[in-house]
């Protein structure tokens, strides 16, 4: 093993070892019975899309290896009243199984054999047609990503229908490439669930929420369904990344190739994030975009002429030691994804007041709330490709010039592969 590989490994690892939900117990997915104890135990149901194979075995479902065709699961999970709960915290059992006085537990589990079967689940859980994808990050195993979305789910107090899309991950930190690997080997099936969402006429928009290593996959998927339509599903108004592990030259072409008019996009970065920081030690030492300075140039100016709204929570303290997952346990970022971003809105000055003890920078004005967390640059959208276009320090800053024309003009899947209505 390289000495870079051995020092971003140390990186994470040392962090990880002092984690909160270190040790847990593995293996939680078996439905436990509802206490009639616990009646203001709050349920959060959502549908689970997945390209892991399945495991066979009701306690942990799906593992971290690939299967040749993606599998549907409606999936209840309970989160406990009281005992003691912050907003961000996930009750992880102490032992098996868990109780759900006490615990995050799974209710209910039901697979499905269609995807016909997720569009009427869709129809009959549809809040106002409000649809809120979420895909987990690297080193996540399936039960992982379902506990984490039950509670940015439940204290967001968003009003939308939760959906995840789950990609193969061994959950293992020796498996970072194994892991960039299956993201790629996901985008085909996760732009498809994008597909079928905004082809039913019971969806009126999608938000995409991604974290980590997940937004990869989804900006290759929203890249790919462009390159194939021309532009993303318009539908798909919002696209969310939180704590993106991309390289910023990549996503600058990525941001180019998905045409206009695009989603609304919102980043939210911190410059205190171990877990990129080892990233970009393994990735030819380029700037993640997920640790990024919004307020340093070129940064600002390119992101703000963009159209681009970045929040820099830096200065926001979590329990999270390696300061890679501060949007889902910060409360005030957990409710502002919630009652705002999960609809589809965009941030304002009216929003400042959530960001206590920010810093928030809107449409070229500053405001000091407090010493803690956020800029916010937003701008118009008609000079975006030019200006994201180049974003990294180390840029030349050449326009690109060509690249869809470029792209082979053949489809990405053959023609049965594509979803149909």
């Amino acid at each position: 093993m390289s000495l870079t590989w051995t020092r971003a490994l140390a990186i994470m690892t040392a962090a990880l070892m002092t984690a909160s939900c270190a040790g847990h117990p593995k293996g939680v997915m078996t439905p436990v019975t509802f206490s009639s104890r616990s009646p203001t135990a709050a349920k959060v149901e959502m549908l689970v899309a997945t390209t892991r194979l399945a495991s066979n075995n009701p306690s942990t479902l799906f593992n971290g290896e690939r299967s040749p065709q993606p599998s549907l699961t409606d999936i209840t999970v309970s989160i406990p009243a009281g005992s003691g709960r912050k907003i961000g915290d996930v009750q992880w059992p102490a032992r098996l199984p868990p109780n759900p006085e006490t615990d995050f537990a799974v209710t209910s589990v039901n697979a499905m054999t269609s995807a016909r079967e997720g569009l009427d689940w869709f129809r009959r859980h549809g809040k106002g047609g409000h649809a809120l994808v979420f895909v987990h990050g690297f080193n996540n195993t399936y039960e992982d990503a379902v506990f984490r979305y039950a509670q940015i789910v439940h204290d967001s107090g968003a009003e939308v229908t939760p959906i995840m899309f789950t990609w193969p991950s061994r959950a293992k930190l020796r498996d970072y490439n194994y892991d960039k690997e299956s993201t790629n080997y996901s985008r085909t099936a996760f732009e498809n669930t994008l597909r079928y969402l905004a082809r039913d006429p019971s969806v009126k928009d999608i938000t995409v929420l991604a974290h980590s290593m997940g937004t990869w996959l989804a900006m290759e998927s929203l890249r790919q369904m462009a390159i194939r339509d021309g532009r993303v599903d318009p539908k798909i108004v919002n696209v969310i990344l939180a704590s993106p592990d991309i390289d910023v030259d990549v996503f600058a072409r990525q941001f180019v190739e998905l045409n206009e008019p695009r989603p609304k996009f919102t980043i939210f970065v911190s410059q205190d994030d171990r877990a990129l920081a080892a990233s970009r030690l393994i990735s030819g030492n380029v700037d993640r975009l997920g640790r990024i300075d919004p307020a340093a140039e070129p940064y600002k100016s390119k992101l703000e002429r963009a159209g681009i709204t970045v929040v820099d929570l830096t200065k926001l303290k979590t329990t999270d030691s390696l300061n890679h997952g501060k949007f889902a346990e910060s409360p005030e970022i957990v409710q502002l994804i919630g009652g705002r971003l999960a609809k589809g809105q965009t941030l304002s000055g009216k929003d400042i007041g959530l960001l206590e003890g920010a810093t928030v920078l809107v449409a070229g004005t500053t405001a000091a709330v407090g010493a803690a967390a956020a800029t916010v640059a937003t701008a118009p959208t008609d000079a975006a490709n030019a200006a994201v276009t180049g974003m990294s320090r180390d840029t030349d800053g050449r326009e690109l010039e060509g690249i869809l024309e470029s792209e082979p003009s053949q489809p990405l899947v053959p023609e049965h592969a594509k979803p149909t209505t």
